[in-house]
């Protein structure tokens, strides 16, 4: 089966602010504002313990700066293959027996056992 490559990333802030001696999100807010870069309580919180998706490149260098750190101890890349599940899928329904209008499931009856009486199951 074919492969798809597969990008994730590691967010390393709050191991990098515990090696810095900064254990509170609220004492990472002063630093921030002081280069410029104010954020609320929530989003600062989010900021430290999520993974964020996107991150504005000032508060990227913000933050690098205020640890000391370089851009790739903050933000670790690396690469996951992975089976693609549907590389070989086929493309019509067609391709697999479906017919447009057919059901794919069908509706079946369960009828209980009978005992005939005749000792044999």
């Amino acid at each position: 089966m074919p492969e798809q490559r597969r990008i994730g990333y590691r967010w390393n802030l709050r191991t990098l602010m515990a090696q810095r001696n900064l254990w509170k999100t609220t004492e990472l807010m002063p630093l921030l504002r002081a280069r410029g870069i104010t954020l609320s309580e929530s989003q600062v919180y989010r900021l430290v313990t999520g993974t964020p998706e996107r991150i504005p490149a000032r508060t990227f260098a913000a933050l690098c700066d205020i640890l000391g750190c370089t851009p790739n101890d903050l933000f670790e890349p690396f690469v996951e293959m992975r089976a693609a599940a549907t590389a070989n899928a086929p493309k019509h329904p067609q391709d697999i027996g479906v017919r447009p209008g057919d059901p794919i499931a069908r509706r079946i009856r369960l009828i209980p056992h009978q005992e005939d009486g005749s000792g044999g199951e």
